[in-house]
């Protein structure tokens, strides 16, 4: 056997550079790097102007992956690299795309080789390759694709015997593989392992060094070459448990209800208006206050409100006063009370905070305006040149480049210590269960872990969900977020079910490639979105068929994470690119015969009354892309759920082998019902057969849910190897 005598040599090899090149009108002032590996900063990597006077370059070093970028011209235009592929990014927006594959990786992967590509072997004793969460610790070790016929992991827990055990093929990206194992622990005894890796390839009856050890960087001091895992160190992320149960509902306050017109502002535009950036509708806090029982009804236990804080704009991205309501909506005492009202009735209240940029006239801003130079307030912010003025292009970085947002400067001690305020602030005046923050990938890392510690000062139960719209691994290590808005769960749906653009296999490989990111507990209180203020409405994004929105809608209630609802999409609004998204709530919509409000309800009750549907953990069945059918599992402990998807416009079967009878959940787009439930037996072999109409889900789960441990799986997901209770008739990925 070949040892690997410490993970450092799984990356032996620096990332490698990467030169981008970009020619430029004569007269371009600056060229910047955006892309998805600097979190679409447009000053994190300024380019150099070349000695031709007119080509832009950087030579960046970049880890193995695929990455989407632009070029930022002069701060402000946004344009894709003319020598590069491009791609739809499932937002509207057409980006670039560069690929780095890892050293090694221009020699062809095979199994029986006798050779592996350790350079790209890896595994962190960090999340998610590392987790522990409902007693079961979870180790990840990431391979190249196709390049192992094995991966084991030989690990002790404290003085017991060693144990080698056989690592699952989580499958992953055309870069790495995800092998999982997972065992129980009591965090009372420390825990050392490492992994074998086997290539596969045999001499006669023994393995031909094929064999390697991959184990941790040796520092010298110790002969035990093993990963240790000490529980007196060892802290696990635990999100709050309420997120994974709940059903979020976002209202943007101008647009969701008028309740009290005598705080509408000047110019207050009728509610059916066509909305513009700069219309009010007069929404309010009275408004909400009207409507709570409707909220009720629809199941919906925690609104998200965006921004609510005095500013200028309707949208209120921009704050004047970060610790007063915005007088159109109401008073701080109105605010108070009403979600004291909420909590009441079990509605939880999630704020938006808007801590990269503030509007013109915050207080600091207003005073560097009046005193330039000789302003206290100089250092809050990155002045470009004097004399300051609100005009185009700002003399000072402003998000996006709007004039009116000024950026903070983050660096400044005084800044943090008034933005740390701000949640001190609503946490004793309002009932406040989290925060929702806004560009917070804009902020300096080192400043999430101070706004944490105060957000969860008022409880551990208190939520932190950041808008991250790609990959959010690097705040959801338990020391930043808890959650991030799931874009990318929208992304897949959006490609599955609106644009039908991936089939059943794909639309199940991008939901795990996500959920193979984050532990088991992040996954499970992800805000999963499919509408929101800054993208099209669902509907809108499937050109106005309501059976395919409705159907994104029964992927949302059905997988890992909690719903979160758009207002107005459960009564099947439309709405294009900001601001056409933001229409005023529809509320004659709201009847007794409107499907999509039948089918948000059913949904809502659904996922309340089936456990393993808010807690269960995911598994795949089967897919069959020619039918375009998904079946999989989701499971934890003594409860259990199986989910059958068909996006095809033909009625499916589906056949799952059980040891007893099921519950059968519809969720169906026809015309006569939306949902009810039935009862399948198996037939003598065991299988329970059940129908999908088009474009439509079901949802089995145990006739009885007390009687689950002996219905089906009965252990939890960590004993997910064991499929001998579930078959796999429709073919593939079994």
């Amino acid at each position: 056997m070949i040892a690997l005598l410490g993970a450092a040599m799984a990356l032996a090899e620096a990332n490698p550079g990467h030169v981008f090149r970009y020619s430029a009108p004569a007269g371009t002032r600056s060229v910047c790097l955006a892309g998805s590996f600097n979190n679409w900063s447009k000053e994190a990597n300024p380019m150099r102007l070349q000695a031709d006077g007119t080509t832009w370059s950087i030579d960046l070093p970049l880890a193995p992956g695929k990455f989407q970028y632009k070029f930022v011209v002069n701060g402000e235009t946004w344009i894709t690299d003319p020598g590069a592929p491009s791609l739809d990014d499932g937002n509207g927006n057409t980006n670039s795309v560069v690929i780095i594959f890892p050293p090694g990786y221009d020699v062809p992967a095979r199994k029986g080789d006798g050779t592996i590509t350790y350079g790209v072997v890896n595994h962190l004793q960090t999340l998610p390759a590392l987790n522990w969460d409902r007693g079961w610790l979870t180790l990840t070790l990431q391979a190249r694709p196709n390049d192992v016929e094995r991966v084991s992991v030989d690990i002790q827990v404290g003085t017991g015997k060693r144990q080698k055990v056989v690592m699952a093929d989580r499958g992953g990206d055309e870069f790495t593989t995800n092998y999982v194992a997972s065992i129980p622990w009591n965090r009372t005894e420390p825990v050392r392992y490492d992994f074998e890796l086997d290539d596969g390839g045999r001499g006669p009856g023994i393995y031909d060094r094929s064999g390697f050890w991959y184990q941790k960087e040796s520092d010298g001091t110790s002969a035990d070459e093993r990963f240790v895992l000490d529980p007196k160190t060892y802290h696990p992320f635990v999100p709050p448990t309420w997120v994974q149960k709940s059903f979020i509902y976002q209202i943007f306050p101008d647009r969701f209800a008028d309740g009290d017109k005598s705080n509408d502002p000047p110019g207050t535009v009728p509610w059916d208006s066509k909305p513009t950036w700069y219309t009010w509708f007069g929404g309010d806090f009275a408004g909400v206050r009207e409507h709570l029982d409707y909220l009720k009804s629809l199941g919906a236990d925690c609104v998200y409100f965006n921004p609510i804080f005095e500013g200028p704009s309707n949208h209120r991205y921009e704050a004047t006063d970060y610790k007063r309501v915005d007088h159109r909506l109401g008073t701080n005492a109105e605010f108070a009370s009403l979600t004291k009202r909420m909590s009441d009735e079990g509605i939880r209240v999630v704020l938006d905070g808007v801590f990269n940029h503030t509007a013109t006239d915050f207080f600091a801003f207003a005073d560097l305006l009046k005193n330039q130079q000789k302003s206290r307030y100089l250092d809050w912010y990155h002045v470009t040149s004097f004399p300051v003025e609100v005009k185009m292009p700002p003399p000072y970085v402003a998000w996006f480049g709007f004039a009116s947002m000024p950026k903070l400067n983050h660096e400044n001690p005084a800044v943090r210590d008034y933005l740390l305020s701000v949640p001190d602030f609503w946490g004793k005046t309002a009932t406040i269960a989290g925060w929702r923050l806004d560009v917070p990938n804009e902020l300096p890392f080192d400043f999430w872990p101070l706004f944490r510690r105060h957000i969860k000062a008022f409880g551990q139960d208190k939520w932190i969900v950041g808008e991250i719209w790609g990959d959010g691994s690097p705040w959801l290590k338990g020391d930043m977020f808890d959650s991030v808005m799931n874009y990318q769960f929208r992304n897949a749906v959006l490609a599955f079910v609106a644009h039908g653009t991936a089939s059943p296999s794909q639309y199940w490989s991008d939901l795990m490639r996500v959920e193979d990111a984050y532990g088991t507990q992040v996954s499970r209180n992800m805000m999963n979105l499919i509408s929101s203020h800054d993208v099209p409405r669902i509907l809108t994004e499937c050109s106005g068929d309501a059976r395919l929105a409705r159907m994104a809608a029964m992927l949302q209630f059905t997988w890992v994470g909690a719903p979160s609802v758009y207002y107005g999409d459960e009564l099947g609004m439309e709405g294009a690119k900001d601001p056409d998204n933001r229409r005023g709530m529809r509320w004659d919509l709201v009847t007794a015969n409107n499907p999509f409000l039948l089918t948000y309800k059913a949904l809502s009750q659904l996922r309340a009354g089936v456990p393993a549907l808010t807690e269960g953990d995911p598994a795949l069945i089967a897919t069959d892309d020619k039918r375009g059918l998904l079946v999989f599992r989701r499971e934890f402990a003594n409860q259990w759920a199986v989910v059958g998807v068909n996006r095809s416009l033909e009625k499916q079967e589906i056949h799952v082998a059980l040891k007893g009878a099921a519950k059968v959940w519809r969720a169906w787009n026809g015309a006569q019902s939306v949902q009810f439930k039935n009862e399948a037996q198996p037939s003598a072999g065991g299988q329970v057969t059940v129908t999908v109409e088009p474009l439509s889900i079901v949802v089995l789960t145990p006739k009885e849910q007390a009687a689950a441990q002996s219905s089906m799986l009965s252990e939890s997901r960590h004993s997910s190897l064991v499929t001998s209770h579930l078959s796999h008739p429709i073919g593939a990925h079994p």
